[in-house]
């Protein structure tokens, strides 16, 4: 009996001291701890595009590139060789990316264009101006738009979120048809996000002003407007040889977020710093989504397909409605004709009153005013 009491004595004496063991654990813990991280924020992050062709030769059309993801798609897209027009609404921040773009690719043949999607007159403007220096475009990146902003009307009528993200791409889009047509094979990127699934088209009440505004509503229903329209142009161009895909590049930390609370508000900006880090992509990450469709070979005859992560994500639902993309695109049309019309009517309108002070200025006043219109 001592000498079982003995051993079991000499056992738990020889025992390594708990806390010990514990401390020989702390590096292992540490590792998985940091690895597990690591994994996860490069899923977050998701995968690189590092092959596709060159752009050499190509010209190219990115909108909202003055920062953000827009930036990193110019910036990728001119170390391929390609001649990029970064179409941006800021001038001083566009032509400081487009510097910026040139010194860091030692690509000259990259350039700032002012394109304030807010306007038609504007898009037209840049789309004259860009016809008459160019005669190709191989690419157009609609990457351009706005998140929650304040609710504004923009000089056509229409909710700056509703234009900014859908019928000012829209209509520029189809201003560059002809050239993009003329200059095939090319392609049409256009850009979306998860919202889309809750998003509903009012085509009674397209700036969702007859019942209670909701800025998340109209961001929404411009994400669903993008997809309708990507599916029905695809449609449109087929035997064109110019491809029409959409794109989702993921939540990014870029400025589109600036009005939000989680940018806006400095307390809560840097409160959750680190689980932005962690849970949202870099713009060269949601960039990436991007260089794929515009630069691999196998997607060359590709058309009218959502891509998220590198590859394709079918949308079901309303998104592939057919009566619905039609009828997205008849009225889009039409709100564009009737913002023109109405233009017209305020331009003959305050024409006739400066008329009884100046008459004699009349008719020249006139004809320029309507000239700026029809661009």
């Amino acid at each position: 009996m001592g000498s079982r009491n003995k051993n079991a004595e000499d056992f738990f004496a020889n025992m390594p001291n708990p806390d010990a063991i514990f401390q020989s654990w702390w590096p292992f813990i540490i590792a998985g701890t940091v690895g597990t991280i690591y994994g996860v924020r490069q899923w977050v992050r998701g995968p690189k595009c590092i092959g596709g062709s060159r752009m050499k030769g190509k010209t190219i059309i990115v909108t909202g590139a003055n920062g953000g993801i827009g930036k990193e798609i110019a910036l990728q897209l001119a170390h391929r060789g390609g001649k990029v027009i970064m179409a941006c609404r800021d001038a001083v921040e566009g032509k400081k990316a487009a510097d910026f773009v040139r010194k860091e690719t030692e690509n000259m043949d990259v350039y700032f264009m002012k394109l304030d999607l807010n306007s038609f007159k504007s898009i037209r403007e840049f789309v004259e101006k860009f016809k008459k220096k160019e005669s190709n475009l191989h690419l157009l990146i609609n990457n351009a738009g706005v998140m929650m902003c304040p609710q504004e009307k923009t000089e056509d009528g229409f909710d700056v979120q509703f234009q900014t993200n859908y019928l000012g791409p829209f209509l520029l889009t189809e201003l560059l048809l002809d050239i993009l047509k003329a200059s095939a094979p090319s392609r049409i990127i256009n850009t979306t996000a998860s919202a889309h699934n809750l998003g509903d088209i009012s085509f009674d009440d397209i700036n969702l002003e007859k019942k209670e505004y909701s800025l998340g509503d109209v961001y929404a229903q411009s994400k669903l407007a993008v997809v309708l329209h990507t599916f029905q142009l695809a449609e449109r161009l087929k035997d064109t040889k110019v491809t029409c895909n959409v794109v989702n590049p993921g939540i990014c930390n870029t400025d589109i977020y600036r009005y939000l609370p989680l940018k806006s508000k400095k307390f809560i900006r840097v409160s959750f710093a680190p689980f932005m880090w962690f849970l949202m992509k870099y713009p060269e990450d949601g960039a990436q989504i991007s260089i794929y469709l515009s630069t691999a070979d196998e997607l060359a005859e590709t058309s009218g397909k959502h891509f998220k992560d590198a590859k394709e994500q079918p949308l079901s639902g309303k998104c592939s409605d057919k009566l619905l993309q039609e009828q997205l695109y008849r009225a889009s049309l039409k709100w564009i004709e009737q913002s023109k019309e109405s233009q017209i009517e305020n331009t003959k309108a305050d024409d006739v009153d400066n008329s009884h002070s100046k008459k004699s200025q009349t008719k020249s006043k006139t004809d320029s005013s309507m000239e700026r219109v029809q661009l």
